[in-house]
């Protein structure tokens, strides 16, 4: 099975011109539902068995990922989001779980934390533990986010695999890898990030602990394909990435 580990859907995007496409001066688009088809034939066109969905962070709209996974349960894998802070984040992760939601986005620099912080997130991590959740954090250049920080928090927390998003990308590679590489449960995913870099992680790593990620629709499913290819020459290595780990991670039987 080919198995995308990362993509975002957005049922409503509001105002912002980062989510509507709107250019400036220009009045956002009217509400229009997500098409769960269009990302279902993006995703035909490329070969993808299932594909991974959250919400961006700008909104979280765990009902709508819930109703994805409910229409296409053989096509998408959802992620929740809380915002660790508020009042109910535990009992929304325990909500979701009994959905049949399988694992938990975080990204602390939309949601304005430190991922370092004990006191916000190991309950959140221990909650994931108790309903069988894997969490993936947004780890692109940032001060809240860095993978020696991730670390921190994961290293306590075994039994719940923690997937390290776009690598760190850029200059927070280096230290993924070397968090990947001592954590046995740290995996990183590989969206927006440089062949070369996944080149080294895999040359460092192994194909074990690589997760091929597209982050639909920022890029498109045959370009992260074509990328993991380049990197990852040997057949049997490329199946791992391109789906084996994550069938693993989540469970899933071909």
């Amino acid at each position: 099975m080919i198995i995308d580990a990362y993509n975002t859907t957005q049922d409503v995007r509001g105002r912002s011109d980062y989510l509507t496409g709107a250019r400036p001066g220009e009045e956002p688009p009217a509400h229009v539902p997500f098409d769960p088809q269009r990302i279902l034939t993006a995703m035909d066109e490329s070969g993808i068995d299932m594909a991974m969905v959250c919400s961006l962070a700008q909104r979280i709209e765990n009902d709508f990922i819930i109703s994805m996974q409910d229409a296409h349960p053989d096509r998408f894998i959802g992620f929740g989001q809380v915002m660790p802070q508020a009042d109910d984040a535990i009992d929304e992760i325990r909500r979701m779980a009994e959905a049949g939601i399988r694992g938990l986005k975080l990204h602390p620099s939309m949601h304005g934390y430190h991922v370092a912080d004990h006191g916000l997130l190991d309950p959140v991590f221990r909650a994931c533990a108790d309903h069988g959740m894997a969490v993936i954090i947004n780890a692109l250049d940032d001060a809240f986010v860095a993978p020696f920080a991730i670390e921190e928090i994961a290293k306590g927390h075994p039994d719940v695999p923690t997937i390290i998003a776009h690598m760190g990308a850029v200059w927070n590679v280096p230290e993924a890898i070397i968090v990947a590489e001592r954590n046995e449960h740290v995996f990183l995913e590989t969206s927006a990030t440089l062949m070369a870099d996944v080149r080294r992680a895999y040359a460092r790593l192994g194909a074990e602990k690589l997760l091929m990620g597209t982050e639909w629709p920022g890029s498109d499913f045959d370009i992260e394909r074509l990328k993991i290819k380049k990197a990852i020459p040997d057949a049997s290595d490329r199946a791992l990435v391109e789906g084996g780990n994550y069938a693993r991670l989540m469970r899933i039987e071909a």
